[in-house]
């Protein structure tokens, strides 16, 4: 008798393939709720939902986090450059030189030779530190994250004019627009018998630029290089030469054939050196959240778990009925597989496709729950960019949605085991 119902069993399983049309049919219909399943189908909304808002808020962290990386290191090294070569031993006056040979390492796209020192800046409205970059006109032309952002004035015969160029947030603290002078002094001045006296000069302003970077627009003065040069007592000498090359990325290996071209004591360093610390922190901080992010999922995915194992309880009698009509063991755990990653699936695209819309609109709705909340969400003052940048890493967009994909799948495997492993008599002998 058991051999017979084995061999019929047997050929029933034969009959179906894996994950056959009625197992799909069974699964959607536990997926369903009914009145006295309310609590189950609850707890699997809850669990749906967790998943879709795991997903979406992975996906949008990351974005923003790389977004704000690639903003800054855009600004950053739009401005200081990726690389920089500073004398040793010996004066930097023989820069024209350097500069040339330099230009004609494989690589190198421009090589700016530039008078730097630190001095106050005085206007009507106030005063502040600032940075006083000499530069001539042709070098400040090829720094295009100054050059393509001039809001009021011109760059036009810019050696000549005997003027400044600032920022647009220096600007307004200071109190002043195009044509109104500036007041810098510099704490090197002249040698007197009283001692040192801060040298003090006047400029126009000729230019007003917006880098989009607060931290940059409310300190850098761009001054003619000649006129650096007599401000900062350098006569004919540069503080170095900035470098800008085809590929950041490759920097450490042009800095042989650079200090070769250089022919000269010459300390080379790139952007990685000299912001080592601010872009390991940033690194560390996107790691720490994408780990912290991942519970929500994995909470999620414990919800599933909990559910399908409520689920399998109150099916008990179903389960044996169906095992009686000659489903298998592999049937009855592929119904509940398909239950539980359904929910993980379908939680999974959901929170995909928030993620990517709230990406593509992150800027409108920072501005509307600014509106809404009538404070200000993101400040310039305190994370350097004027909007909240997002950039989706379609390879860390895969990893995201593998990973929620697996955790999903692998929270359904003990409920469908418990599942198959149910024995039908026992299940039946108080029905």
């Amino acid at each position: 008798m058991s051999a017979d119902k084995s061999s019929s069993t047997g050929e029933a399983a034969g009959s179906t393939k894996p994950f056959a049309a009625f197992e799909w049919m069974i699964a959607s219909r536990y997926l369903r709720s009914r009145r006295k399943e309310t609590f189950i189908s609850v707890i699997a909304g809850f669990s749906f939902v967790g998943i879709m808002l795991g997903v979406a808020t992975l996906i949008i962290v990351m974005a923003v986090m790389n977004g704000f990386r690639t903003e800054l290191l855009g600004k950053i090294l739009g401005i200081n450059g990726h690389m920089l070569v500073q004398p040793i031993d010996s004066p930097l006056n023989d820069f024209d030189a350097v500069s040339k040979r330099i230009e004609g390492v494989p690589g190198v796209v421009s090589a700016i030779p530039f008078v730097e020192g630190q001095a106050l800046v005085s206007g009507p409205g106030s005063s502040l530190g600032g940075l006083v970059r000499g530069v001539q006109e042709s070098g400040l032309r090829k720094l295009h994250l100054v050059a393509d952002n001039v809001r009021t004035g011109t760059f036009d015969n810019f050696d000549s004019s005997n003027g400044i160029a600032i920022g647009t947030r220096m600007a307004q603290q200071l109190g002043v627009s195009i044509g109104d002078n500036v007041t810098i002094i510099s704490p090197g001045g002249s040698v007197t018998p009283m001692g040192i006296m801060p040298r003090r000069k006047a400029y126009p302003v000729v230019a007003v630029f917006e880098i989009g970077m607060s931290e940059y627009d409310g300190t850098f003065v761009f001054m003619p290089f000649a006129e650096a040069q007599a401000f900062f007592n350098l006569e004919d000498k540069a503080t170095g030469i900035e470098l800008y090359v085809t590929d950041p990325d490759a920097v450490g290996l042009m800095r042989q054939p650079i200090e070769d071209a250089a022919n000269r004591p010459a300390l080379v360093t790139d952007w990685r050196q000299r912001n080592v610390t601010f872009f390991s922190a940033l690194e560390v901080e996107r790691n720490v959240m994408f780990i912290i992010l991942t519970l929500i999922v994995l909470v999620a995915a414990l919800n599933i778990i909990s559910g399908l194992i409520m689920l399998v309880k109150d099916k008990g009698r179903d389960i044996a009925i169906l095992r009686t009509m000659g489903a298998t063991r592999g049937a009855v755990m592929r119904i509940f597989l398909i239950t539980g990653a359904s929910i993980g699936v379908v939680g999974t695209i959901a929170g995909f496709l928030l993620g990517l819309v709230v990406c593509l609109n992150i800027e409108s709705i920072r501005q509307f729950v600014s509106w809404l909340t009538a404070t200000q969400l993101f400040d310039p003052t305190l994370y350097f960019l004027s909007k909240l940048p997002a950039e989706i890493d379609n390879g860390e967009t895969t990893m995201v949605l593998v990973m929620a994909l697996v955790l999903s799948l692998i929270a359904t495997v003990y409920p469908a085991w418990r599942a198959a492993r149910l024995d039908p008599v026992e299940a039946l002998r108080y029905e």
